[in-house]
């Protein structure tokens, strides 16, 4: 039988803090949480890899480096309110509740977020609700939020999204561009975000995120 708590500890001792991750509350997190259980059964084997794991429907659990060093730049604290889009299965959400005081996880696939929900509670993670709608229109009812994560890549962030972060809020996610990906931390001041490149990474693009094409002859 796989001994995946030598799996996770491994994990962090070999992906995370060598990425100069080092703060407690994201180290425990990862730590403590069962990454295999929120991935399909026969995607457990490579859940502690090194890299992005497909979970179906053109989705992935991005890989623990990506995902750490995100939650580093977000620096969630203990009070906050956090928007988790396109949460999968549910694992980023379980990791970000024990960072934060609640998490809104925004899923758009329905058997994905259905998932997500009954594993979570499962687990005992109730500071966790699942939303089963489009991940560009996020979950204005329950913001503003003190910061937002993006489970995958984007190309464009949506105006609709940036409404539902605080004044002085944050938001991160991988940018694609082109083949080439970076990870953007952004604040809201004055009812926009202003970004800036923190590490590179990538991660297929969310439906719905993509950029306009544009065609010239």
């Amino acid at each position: 039988m796989p001994d995946y708590a030598a799996r996770r500890s491994n994990m962090v001792d070999n992906q995370i803090r060598p990425s100069d991750v080092t703060k407690f509350p994201i180290i425990d997190a990862f730590l403590a949480v069962p990454r295999e259980l929120y991935v399909p059964v026969e995607k457990r084997e490579a859940a502690y890899m090194g890299e992005n794991v497909d979970i179906g429907q053109g989705r992935v659990l991005l890989e623990p480096r990506s995902f750490a060093k995100m939650l580093d730049f977000a620096n969630i604290q203990p009070d906050d309110l956090v928007l988790d889009l396109a949460c999968g299965f549910g694992y980023s959400s379980a990791i970000i509740a024990r960072l934060a005081s609640t998490v809104v996880a925004v899923e758009e696939d329905a058997a994905m977020a259905q998932e997500a929900q009954a594993l979570l509670s499962d687990q005992g993670v109730y500071n966790v609700a699942v939303v089963n709608a489009p991940l560009t229109q996020g979950a204005p009812q329950h913001g503003p939020y003190d910061a937002l994560v993006v489970e995958g890549a984007i190309e464009t962030f949506p105006p609709a999204l940036v409404d539902q972060i605080k004044e002085g809020g944050r938001a991160v996610a991988i940018f694609m561009e082109g083949p080439l990906g970076v990870c953007r931390i952004g604040y809201k001041r004055d009812g926009e975000i202003t970004w800036r490149h923190v590490f590179n990474a990538s991660a297929p693009v969310l439906p719905g995120f993509e950029a306009a094409r544009v065609f010239t002859l």
